[in-house]
């Protein structure tokens, strides 16, 4: 499992790329019409929403109070430090535990079973072995020092008790949330909208094509605005964080 994390650990930026290509395969879907009624759609729709957010709500958070350098070093698993402050003294995980909530999310959004039943399985498999190879690394650089984090805290399981007086004590930099998570965000929020505008019918359909008629020149006009502001809000935070305007 420890190579095969470092294996994936080289190329875990192109997953998310794959998996939401998935996003868009057919698939059965997970709550339909003839079993949870005409408004079958809000159940995907508020559910999947309010994982997603949650996702990425803890991302922003982990990053707002202790930042922890995920790029590794030539494309390896390293670390210069043991960071345990912050969100990481809830959980150990809680970036990739935000990332897990985002793809869950998206994907009941979409109401797609091959989604949630064959690639949420499969990236669980990548993670647990990245995070074995993460592991594996601390543990051999950090020694008696990880091996009492691990003891205190869980590898996945996120103790929100205390959470509130942690963010309290502790400067919570907005701005690196959105300095090391613009790309992220963009391309996130970027799929929400593509999913609620081309693959939702609010008339108690979510077949593909959904709208049709003036319906569709409204749908066209919502999408070209929410991707003229996708553009503005990335090249924004871009243009702060480049020009030194921003610093994380």
């Amino acid at each position: 499992m420890i190579a095969i994390g470092n294996f994936f650990f080289k190329y875990r930026n192109f997953l998310f790329i794959f998996l939401y290509l998935a996003l868009f395969i057919p698939s059965p879907q997970i709550f339909r019409e003839s079993e949870f009624g005409a408004n079958y759609y809000l159940y995907p729709l508020i559910i999947g929403l309010f994982i997603t957010v949650l996702g990425q709500l803890i991302r922003g958070v982990a990053i707002s109070l202790a930042y922890i350098v995920r790029g590794g070093l030539n494309k390896k698993v390293h670390a210069d430090d043991l960071v345990t402050e912050g969100f990481f003294n809830h959980g150990r995980n809680p970036l990739y535990v935000g990332n897990i909530l985002m793809l869950v999310g998206v994907g009941i959004l979409m109401n797609s079973v091959v989604f949630m039943c064959v690639f949420i399985p499969l990236f669980l498999f990548i993670y647990q072995a990245i995070v074995l190879a993460e592991e594996n690394f601390l543990r051999g650089k950090f020694g008696k020092q990880f091996d009492e984090y691990c003891a205190r805290v869980n590898r996945w399981w996120i103790n929100f008790g205390g959470l509130h007086k942690t963010i309290g004590s502790m400067a919570f930099n907005g701005k690196r949330w959105l300095i090391k998570e613009y790309n992220t965000q963009t391309v996130w929020m970027l799929g929400i909208v593509v999913i609620l505008l081309y693959f939702y019918n609010y008339n108690n359909s979510m077949d593909n094509p959904i709208l049709t008629g003036g319906d569709t020149v409204l749908r066209d006009k919502i999408g070209i605005s929410a991707l003229v502001v996708l553009a503005a809000y990335y090249v924004i935070i871009r243009y702060l964080k480049k020009s030194g305007k921003w610093r994380a």
